[in-house]
């Protein structure tokens, strides 16, 4: 069993269960999926940045990334519906908690000039999105290999009702929230 599930079943499930005054063990908040998603418009001009960002993603996750399409023509950016403009990759059961595990413990702590991540980032429904300036602080790519530094976003889905029982979820997992 994974240290972070193992963590969630004999220290967290308790304590929310105390903290939040629930009886019922199937009514205490607990992670879902973790969805991680490269959104590139570069991908438009230049092909082979979808290829290198689907390896990418595909070491840091340990599955398949399934590319994403536009779902609507935007003349702006010069975007049509149908074409492929990310990558993402869906994360359930053992391996949403062993990423959620390298995340907390070995990602955050290498990023440069950490002090935190924001506690604001929840959706008004117990979900947590948080921004990556770039893949290399995982410790599966290889810096001589990468061909552009890119950004990502990772969203943790709970099924808390409120962002204030999700943020308590995620504390008490180890997310290390930035004090304001």
């Amino acid at each position: 069993m994974n240290h972070m599930k193992e963590r969630y079943q004999k220290e967290v499930v308790p304590a929310l269960m105390k903290a939040l005054n629930i009886d019922n063990v199937m009514d205490i908040p607990r992670v879902q999926k973790v969805v991680v998603n490269i959104g590139m418009g570069e991908a438009m001009d230049n092909p082979k940045a979808l290829e290198a960002a689907s390896g990418d993603i595909a070491a840091i996750t340990g599955q398949h990334p399934v590319i994403t399409k536009a779902r609507r023509s935007i003349a702006a950016f010069k975007l049509r519906e149908g074409r492929s403009i990310g990558v993402m990759v869906t994360l359930r059961g053992e391996k949403m908690w062993s990423f959620l595990d390298r995340l907390m413990n070995i990602v955050l702590p290498r990023v440069r000039d950490f002090r935190g991540v924001s506690p604001n980032a929840f959706d008004g429904r117990g979900n947590y999105t948080l921004g990556l300036r770039e893949q290399i602080i995982f410790p599966e790519i290889e810096y001589d290999k990468v061909d552009k530094v890119r950004g990502m976003e990772i969203t943790i889905v709970t099924n808390a009702r409120s962002d204030d029982r999700s943020a308590m979820l995620l504390q008490l997992l180890g997310m290390p929230f930035r004090k304001e």
